[in-house]
């Protein structure tokens, strides 16, 4: 039958690993999948054992305000996992935890798979190393992550990211009748992140600046396309407070990128998705004091957006801590919009990224790696998502 241990601590990550599970499960349908999750995993079909997800978890502070509850969920694992004997391990983001749930997986000699690992390139190649002791196989989702990983003597399979199998560019007539918006006019998006932390840090800041943006351009539209995980009532009494006209959309992501004209977005995934509709955007990021600090000492890169590290220059700009006000996004914002060359030279480079990131399959190709390392046999099905 077969059993696999999954661990996602965050909604991407929820997200990430249940596609991955709903392929294996279409596969085998027996395979017994437990582990830690939210809706996503559990609508995969997994078993879920413990839900970290409405935790606030970003950056340093955060972690550390959160550490009894993580050493909780870290011996509920471990005694489901030393019970239950799973044949393999499905790490998925969540670095600093399934870090210490990888050296469990060595001890306990039970393979692992790390997807979306630990960002050794970004955060100190210790991580690498670490990871590589472990014995955990890295299913690498970004090209720079291979060398690093490698050099550190971990296996590693690329097997691209994810966002390329379901981002796609659908019909210009299709997307702006579903979001009820004109295509005639220019149109911003706002997306301040998937967390309550990021959101009360940068959504205050981004709708200050679309007021002014909305006063220099009175046909200007702007959407607000909400993350699953955060209800209306999360951002209603900021965008109220603000006294900006907008639209507030939900489960409209990726056809509200598409829709615009550029794009205000929390350093995360979501740049990684603007990036491959090449949708000229400006990232922001703004974290605690002490997180940042730390951050800036331990940081061996120039940037912090996904589509400027992996490209290893900076293509689109960044506002960073005190560079994040109301004035500084309305300036970087107004001068691209006035400059419809800037645009195009940033789509053009946009572009560049999406064939970095590898071919479609990824979740096939992570699927079928999990199996192998997991030594999964049997009922396979042919399924073909």
């Amino acid at each position: 039958m077969g059993k696999i241990l999954v661990t996602a601590g965050e909604a991407s990550g929820d997200q990430h690993a249940a596609r991955v599970i709903k392929y294996i499960k279409k596969l085998k349908p027996r395979v017994k999948v437990s582990g830690m999750g939210s809706e996503k995993l559990k609508e995969a079909g997994a078993e879920i054992l413990l839900d970290p997800t409405t935790m606030n978890s970003i950056g340093l502070q955060e972690a550390v305000s959160n550490f009894s509850v993580h050493l909780e969920h870290y011996r509920v694992l471990k005694d489901y996992i030393s019970k239950e004997r799973p044949d393999v391990m499905f790490l998925v983001d969540y670095s600093g935890f399934n870090m210490v749930m990888a050296r469990l997986g060595a001890k306990l000699d039970i393979p692992v798979v790390n997807y979306f690992p630990p960002s050794a390139w970004v955060w100190g190649r210790w991580r690498a190393r670490w990871m590589a002791r472990t014995e955990a196989t890295i299913a690498a989702v970004f090209p720079m992550e291979i060398d690093v990983y490698r050099r550190a003597g971990a296996e590693v399979e690329f097997v691209g990211h994810p966002l390329l199998d379901v981002i796609n560019r659908k019909q210009e007539q299709d997307v702006f009748s579903r979001l009820e918006i004109s295509p005639e006019k220019k149109t911003i998006a706002l997306l301040p992140g998937s967390r309550r932390a990021e959101i009360n840090r940068l959504l205050p800041s981004m709708l200050e600046a679309a007021v002014h943006l909305k006063n220099k351009n009175q046909e200007l539209q702007i959407l607000l396309p909400l993350a699953e995980n955060i209800p209306e009532e999360a951002v209603l009494p900021l965008v109220t407070d603000s006294n900006v006209v907008l639209k507030v959309v939900r489960g409209l992501t990726q056809e509200a990128l598409q829709a615009a004209d550029f794009a205000i977005i929390a350093s995360g995934t979501a740049s990684l998705e603007a990036a491959i509709l090449k949708t000229p955007m400006l990232i922001i990021y703004k974290t605690s004091t002490l997180t940042y600090r730390l951050g800036k000492r331990l940081l061996n890169v120039d940037f912090i957006g996904l589509p400027n590290l992996i490209s290893s220059r900076e293509i689109v700009p960044e506002l960073i801590q005190k560079e994040v006000s109301p004035a500084q996004i309305f300036k970087t914002v107004d001068s691209y919009l006035q400059k419809p060359y800037l645009l195009k030279n940033m789509r053009h480079d946009l572009e560049q990224i999406a064939r970095m990131l590898g071919k479609k399959g990824a979740v096939e190709r992570t699927a079928h790696l999990v199996l192998k390392k997991g030594a999964i046999t049997g009922e396979n099905q042919g399924y073909k998502d």
